[in-house]
């Protein structure tokens, strides 16, 4: 199997923008997976999936504290407001919700680390076929 080193181009992207493209590659890649594709032939092309996808859930984090900061500087220059209720109210459940993001994504990371040491000894038998 060839590894991928295509990378997107992410200069002066908006950061919507390329969360848009994430969940439009998990998209293509459950489509991938599908057993009817047949993209997945070997227990290394899961081994290496799973891989990729660890690399993924262990960048999330960053990404949830990055935008709790921003929240958190918002709230102290006093010009959000809100449709109903407290701004401050509302910035703090976004928060909130972001941190448990946060130990979520960790927690999926050390899921799918147990998996990939578990795919690790796995080879193809081609004697089965």
């Amino acid at each position: 199997m060839t590894p991928r080193t295509e990378r997107p181009t992410t200069t002066n992207a908006h950061p919507q923008d390329l969360a848009n493209q994430a969940a439009d590659a998990i998209r293509s890649l459950n489509h991938a997976t599908q057993n009817a594709k047949g993209e997945l032939t070997y227990p290394g092309d899961a081994y290496a999936l799973v891989a990729s996808l660890k690399q993924l859930t262990q960048r999330l984090p960053q990404s949830f504290e990055q935008i709790s900061r921003f929240l958190g500087a918002l709230a102290k220059t006093g010009a959000v407001t809100a449709d109903h209720g407290a701004p401050d109210d509302h910035l703090a459940e976004a928060r909130s919700g972001l941190a448990s993001a946060t130990l979520i994504a960790q927690t999926l990371t050390d899921h799918l680390d147990r998996a990939h040491s578990a795919l690790g000894p796995l080879g193809y038998d081609i004697g089965s076929e």
